[in-house]
């Protein structure tokens, strides 16, 4: 703004006390709008709630650093290789059934046959799930989930969004957590304390394998949530299109001016 203009002579004539709260506000409006801009100067159209999605992406990352992340070290820590090894496998051949559903409703044939085997072979011969037979013999995992199948059936991903505690999601995935829910054969269970420490223990065991993976990630990345949505859509488009999604359009130049 030209300052100049502060010496009109209506502003003359009202006095000092009118021309210094004028210079307050036109200084006060500067400042907001350069912190308007400095705030997001180049915002990710894939990430229209980014302040929201910060916001809780900061609260799921203090209580995995308070609670999530000790227990998960604890656990990796006290307990040997095999007894994990097994928790693992007794949980992928729950999943194993779901990702079953979902390659038939994807029409994937021989996804299915495999994620159905697989869940056959190892609640047999595996004891419960415990021992991964079916890898022995071949039979490849296929994870799938709801939100999956929709995005092969042409539904888009939507918006990126954070969910408390839950971690990254798209609203697609977002919305298809209700079916998730149901497919989840843990959550089927009628005994209260037993379906509980299942889920909880679900949840250390998925956290412990990616210790190593968030030391990486807090080493290497700047912006951490940046990097963890980046991450997560970029893997999820790549499983959509199996490994091989359409060229994007090409990204905004951050050296570009406003």
């Amino acid at each position: 703004m030209n300052m100049v203009k502060l010496t009109h002579p209506v502003v003359a004539v009202r006095g000092p006390a009118r021309r210094s709260a004028m210079v307050r506000v036109v200084l006060l409006t500067l400042v907001v709008v350069l912190q308007a801009c400095s705030a997001v100067p180049y915002k990710d159209p894939r990430d229209p709630m980014e302040s929201w999605n910060r916001s809780v992406f900061k609260f799921n990352d203090a209580v995995d650093v308070a609670v999530v992340k000790p227990v998960a070290t604890a656990y990796r820590d006290v307990l040997p290789h095999w007894v994990r090894t097994g928790v693992g496998n007794f949980f992928n051949n729950l999943e194993d059934l779901w990702s079953g559903v979902n390659n038939a409703l994807q029409f994937r044939a021989l996804d299915t046959a495999d994620s159905f085997g697989r869940f056959v072979v190892n609640t047999t011969m595996g004891f419960g799930g415990l021992l991964d037979v079916a890898s022995e013999m071949g039979m490849e995992r296929h994870p799938a989930n709801f939100g999956l199948t929709l995005g092969r059936w042409g539904v888009g991903s939507g918006p990126f969004v954070v969910i408390p505690l839950l971690g990254s999601s798209t609203l697609r995935d977002t919305a298809a957590l209700s079916i998730e829910y149901k497919g989840n054969l843990v959550r089927s269970i009628n005994d209260d304390s037993t379906r509980n420490a299942l889920t909880v223990l679900n949840l250390v065991d998925t956290r412990a394998s990616f210790l190593k993976a968030g030391e990486v990630v807090e080493g290497a990345a700047l912006d951490k949530y940046s990097f963890t949505r980046d991450a997560y859509l970029q893997r999820r488009r790549n499983q959509v299109y199996d490994g091989n999604p359409p060229d994007e359009e090409s990204a905004p130049d951050p050296s570009a001016p406003d």
